[in-house]
Order: C-alpha cells, then structure tokens, then sequence
C-alpha cells in the first residue's frame, strides 16, 4: 500500500488528532494518581486452627508465619513505622508462633531486638513485659532474651527497678550450667549500679563463697567487683552512707 505524503493529509484529520492527545493529557492530570494504603495487622488464627492448616508440620507453619509478620511492616508501596502498628497483634502473633514451635527463638529474638526499637515508651514497655511472660514458660532455653530486655530497661528507659526485676528472674528461674553465670549475676551489677552496695557485696560474697563459680576468671572477676564496692563504701563520706 502506497503511503501518502503529509500534504495531501486533511487539515481535519490533524485537528482530530490534536483534540484526541489534548483530551488525554487532560484525562491523566485529572486521574488521581494511585495511593499506596497500609493495611491493618489482622488477629492471628486460633492455633488449633493453625495446627490443623499446617497438615502436621507445625514448625513449618511456624517460619511461615514469622516470615509474614517480619515483613509486614513493609507493604507494597509504603513502609509501616513501628509505632503505628498494633503492639496487642503483634503480641498475639508472636505468641501463636511460640505455640506452633516452643523451641523457636526467632520469636522472642524479634521482640527483644526489633520491636522494643519503637520509638515508643509504653510499647517498648510493653514488649518488654511480653518477654518476661514468655520467659518464665522456659527459663533455660529463653533466658538471654531477658538478659536483653533487662538491659534495654536499664539503658534504654532508664527503668532500674525494670531491669533489676527481669535480672533477678534469671537469676531466680535460670540457676541451669546451661545459663551462663554472667547472666545469673546481672542483678548483682545492676544492684551495685543502683547504689545499692551492701545488697551487692552480699549476693558477691554469696556467689564467690557458695562454690557454684569456678571458673577462675569468673573468680577473678567477681573478687575484683567485691574489692570495688568495698574500696568505694570506704571512700564515700560517713554522712551519705547514713543517708543510704
């Protein structure tokens, strides 16, 4: 088929192609562009009902369902903070995930290390206190979690009688050779952070005395922690001792 040359084109046919481009443009600035909305963390499925969907592989189940959760925050074409999502179902979803697998850790692991980064005091809080429940259904296997929590507490809220009390659940809970010693006298430190020397000196000399540290640099250490507190009580003027 022969083409014909762009004079011999009606003026009309022009003009109708320049109406039909205008019009388009005009459509595609008055279309609202498309908006990317967050969608609400659901409540997680009973966990019979997850139990019965995972056909006898619970764990599996289990890594699925913190697949979704860690991705949750991030939706296609907006990113969630922390601080809008809902602390109540993160906390259920965490918890069904520990049903489906009590010797998971990934769970806690993201309570104490992703979710207490809320820019959120009473969620940081609550988090928290979520990890001290669950820590008290498996002392031994959950302790560093708390060990976490304890001194996310101390430093990051600036809660010492917080942190004391999760230090001394593991202390109280966790006294297993499977715990690391230095995580069974962390409220002995914290105490001493406290002020509170004598409570200290106390627990130090219990431990050193009570023949459960052998390690010799364990020894060591906790010697030269009993020599500070010592040497600091000696030093403090007697009128703040008796405030004390």
């Amino acid at each position: 088929m022969a083409e014909r040359a762009l004079h011999r084109v009606p003026h009309a046919v022009f003009a109708l192609l320049a109406a039909t481009f205008a019009t388009q443009i005009a459509l595609h600035a008055l279309t609202p562009r498309p908006t990317a909305n967050a969608v609400a963390l659901p409540s997680p499925p009973a966990t019979t009902a997850l139990r019965v969907a995972s056909l006898g592989e619970p764990i599996a189940m289990a890594q699925l369902l913190n697949l979704y959760l860690q991705a949750f925050d991030t939706q296609p074409g907006v990113s969630i903070p922390f601080r809008d999502l809902d602390y109540d179902r993160i906390e259920a979803w965490l918890a069904r995930i520990l049903d489906l697998d009590p010797a998971g850790q990934y769970p806690l692991l993201m309570a104490a290390q992703v979710y207490s980064e809320v820019a959120d005091e009473r969620k940081q809080r609550q988090i928290l206190d979520f990890v001290y429940r669950e820590f008290q259904t498996d002392p031994v296997r959950r302790w560093r979690w708390l060990a976490q929590a304890s001194i996310l507490a101390r430093h990051r809220l600036g809660d010492m009688p917080l942190a004391l009390r999760y230090a001394e659940a593991i202390a109280r809970h966790a006294n297993h050779p499977a715990v690391p010693s230095w995580a069974r006298q962390m409220h002995v430190l914290l105490l001493a952070d406290m002020g509170e020397r004598d409570a200290a000196k106390i627990l130090l000399g219990g431990l050193l005395a009570g023949g459960t540290i052998t390690d010799p640099h364990e020894i060591y250490f906790l010697t030269r922690r009993l020599q500070e507190l010592e040497a600091a009580e000696m030093s403090t003027p007697l009128s703040k001792q008796r405030r004390h």
